[in-house]
């Protein structure tokens, strides 16, 4: 039952925008100026007195253009800053950020919306809610020069650098900012406990989107991406929207070349090159096994074709081993990139869930599962396949009923000698595990043990209401989550962020999950 899903997260509370005008300096005798909208996005409270908040900080340029800038301003009474993103920050009350090179420039009429900034806040009296209008920042500058509320001749040029070598100046370095900022290689991964970290032993969440297209494109005689090849244009648009994690949906008779076209080594470069740009730009590639070998008739069957033509309840002992010591093989040592053993299990289905015990064996010890008319690879055959090949990157593993049920995944999970071994979950509004009380029993039981992913959310309403509950929940718990998905195909098609590669979202579920994005640090 593969979904063409798409979601949107939505800010969690209303938004509260005050601009006030900053002047750039530019050419000589150039038109100057530019508005700043300061937009309170979520405001929370930990105490009577103290809380804390999310902003975005949009910077509109009204003068020419500019290739880098450096905004200061000064914190509200009560207000420090903590974090940010998309920026290089120093200070906690006096506030310095600069551009981190792709959002540096700023043409004439055009608004930067991609800083953020985080922060806690203080007052004297109790109450029970944050504070009401949000306070907003004074003393805005931008490139050093006060804000003046218009446009008008520009400043007097600064002083040229001399010629004379002197002491290479160094950037500051950000309090807290995105793991894998913009220009930067994608962090490597590791499990520690309940958590990802970086190879630093930061805290890390993989947060981004689905990229589909190569589970269905090479057997549907649409080529290897249903669309252009993705190239730097397409991963500068999801950077533009905070993106730090993609998901790649992969088909296994196409990987080995048995069926589809490309195939074989032509659709594995395609593949590793994808990946690589990925990573080259900051941003974590999942790669996963989607649509896979074996013929299947039982409960919920997409296709009866043995071929890999449609979603199967579980990886077939037949080529899904060889499948991924292949991909293992080739991303070993590049510990930036997770593996997903298998999209959506759903042996319990295939058996009509007469057994739910047999159902969880089935998952992790494959052979021969009720319902199932191929012989099964289980999710321990397929970590000892990655394992085997020295590969220790860190992998994801599923739950049943289409990766929505993590009941029993903790007395199921597959034994991993590197302990690189993290949950993964999905959810969509029309699942059964779809309230907090319900994902505070089941998900963050696991989630108190082992990390634990949401590889796909999404609604089938192409709103944004639902996974908003999803995110504001899984980001209180510390779990990570993809948005279904990256591609423009159309809210008829369920959960569909983008209606073009450019990147601009659709009307509500694209607009909300990227608004949401925009707020949050890996």
């Amino acid at each position: 039952m593969k979904r063409r899903h798409v979601l949107l997260a939505g800010a969690a509370t209303a938004l509260i925008g005050v601009p006030a005008v900053l002047v750039l300096p530019t050419t000589a005798s150039a038109a100057a100026g530019c508005s700043v909208t300061y937009t309170n996005t979520s405001a929370w409270q930990s105490s009577p007195t103290s809380g804390s908040f999310n902003t975005t900080i949009a910077i509109t340029n009204l003068g020419d253009p500019v290739s880098h800038w450096t905004l200061t301003f000064t914190m509200p009474t009560g207000h420090t800053r903590t974090g940010g993103w998309n920026a290089t920050y120093t200070g906690t009350t006096t506030v310095s950020a600069t551009d981190i090179g792709w959002n540096g420039a700023i043409g004439t009429n055009q608004t930067n919306t991609s800083v953020g900034l985080q922060g806690d806040w203080t007052r004297s009296t109790a109450g029970p809610t944050p504070p009401s209008p949000f306070p907003q920042p004074t003393n805005f500058a931008l490139n050093g020069v006060a804000c003046t509320g218009g446009t008008g001749p520009s400043p007097t040029p600064t002083t040229p650098r001399p010629t004379t070598p002197g002491p290479t100046p160094t950037t500051p370095t950000p309090t807290i900012s995105p793991s894998n900022p913009p220009g930067g290689a994608a962090p490597a991964l590791r499990v520690s406990g309940n958590k990802l970290q970086t190879a630093a032993g930061k805290t890390y969440r993989l947060l981004g989107v689905n990229r589909s297209s190569a589970e269905f494109a090479c057997v549907q005689g649409k080529g290897m991406w249903d669309s252009p090849t993705p190239d730097q244009a397409s991963v500068d648009a999801m950077k533009a929207w905070n993106i730090h994690a993609v998901r790649i949906p992969l088909n296994e008779d196409c990987w080995l070349g048995t069926v589809g076209t490309p195939s074989g080594a032509t659709y594995q470069q395609a593949v590793k090159d994808y990946v690589n740009l990925l990573v080259a730009n900051g941003i974590n590639p999942i790669v996963e096994m989607h649509w896979n070998h074996g013929s299947y008739t039982g409960t919920s069957s997409a296709c009866t074709d043995v071929n890999a033509t449609c979603q199967k309840p579980m990886p077939d002992a037949q080529y899904a081993p060889t499948f991924w010591t292949q991909l293992a093989t080739m991303f070993k040592g590049n510990n930036a990139v997770v593996f997903d053993l298998f999209n959506e299990p759903y042996p319990d289905a295939a058996n009509n869930w007469t057994d739910a015990a047999a159902a969880w064996k089935c998952l992790r010890d494959g052979g021969t599962c009720t319902g199932i008319g191929y012989q099964v690879a289980g999710m321990q055959s397929l970590v000892n396949a990655v394992r085997a090949t020295g590969a220790t990157n860190v992998i994801m593993v599923a739950g049943l009923t289409w990766t929505n049920d993590l009941t029993q995944w903790l007395a199921y999970k597959p034994n991993d000698p590197t302990g690189n071994l993290m949950a993964s979950w999905h959810t969509y509004n029309f699942n059964a595990c779809v309230t907090t009380s319900c994902w505070d029993s089941q998900i963050g039981a696991v989630a108190k043990q082992v990390p634990v992913t949401a590889g796909e959310i999404g609604q089938n309403t192409c709103a944004h209401d639902y996974i908003d509950q999803v995110m504001d929940w899984a980001d209180r718990n510390g779990v990570g989550y993809l948005a279904w998905t990256w591609n423009p195909w159309g809210c008829s098609q369920g959960n569909v962020l983008i209606t073009d590669y450019t990147g601009n979202p659709t009307a509500t579920f694209g607009q909300g999950f990227k608004a949401h994005l925009l707020t949050q640090n890996p």
